[in-house]
């Protein structure tokens, strides 16, 4: 389907031009939420007509977009949700949840402007995008962790995952080396204390 564009689309064109695109993709997307016209004679003298007032009003919601972005932009967003020893989440972080954490924040986005590509299943710190306009985008950190305290070490830079790992599989106890030379159960000779040797010697005079 041809299309005249209303707004900037990435990967597609800026407002005015006209593109081709798949029909559904027309039809549930762009149509519905007025990012486009069919570009028929009557739509394209239409947007003529209002090419200049349609430029402005975008001009103007990417200045507010852009204000907007600054307060968000970089802004942490702290998740704590419970994992198994791999860190892996018993659920998923989704884009409602980013967009609740913002909320919780002062940051107010609707959940259509939050992109993730794929919910979230590990502990750990993530980049999620926020198209505030075509033209505006601005990244905010997700730190999903198990614990407070674990969302600091993540926020220090510190891999959690990783440490968790080294810990598991790090030896316990004390390690001795083994003496070929000595019978079983018997005790070196530089680990005897004076009351060891006595009890030995009495032992060989019995």
């Amino acid at each position: 389907m041809d299309i005249i564009l209303l707004e900037r689309v990435e990967k597609l064109g800026g407002i005015g031009d006209i593109v081709s695109v798949m029909d559904g993709y027309a039809r549930n997307y762009l149509l519905p939420n007025k990012m486009a016209l069919r570009a028929n004679d009557a739509n394209k003298k239409v947007f003529e007509s209002n090419r200049e007032r349609l430029v402005q009003e975008n001009a103007d919601r990417r200045v507010d977009a852009s204000a907007v972005g600054e307060k968000i932009d970089g802004a942490e967003i702290v998740l704590i949700r419970a994992s198994s020893n791999s860190g892996q989440l018993y659920g998923s972080v989704s884009v409602r949840d980013i967009v609740l954490g913002l909320a919780e924040q002062g940051h107010e986005v609707d959940k259509r402007q939050v992109i993730m590509g794929a919910p979230i299943k590990t502990i750990g710190l993530f980049d999620v995008t926020v198209s505030l306009h075509p033209e505006v985008q601005v990244t905010v950190k997700a730190n999903v962790a198990r614990s407070p305290d674990e969302a600091q070490q993540q926020a220090q830079g510190i891999d959690v995952i990783k440490a968790m790992f080294e810990e598991e599989t790090a030896p316990t106890g004390f390690i001795e080396a083994i003496d070929p030379t000595l019978e079983p159960g018997e005790i070196p000779a530089d680990r005897l204390t004076d009351a060891d040797e006595s009890a030995a010697k009495g032992d060989d005079n019995a």
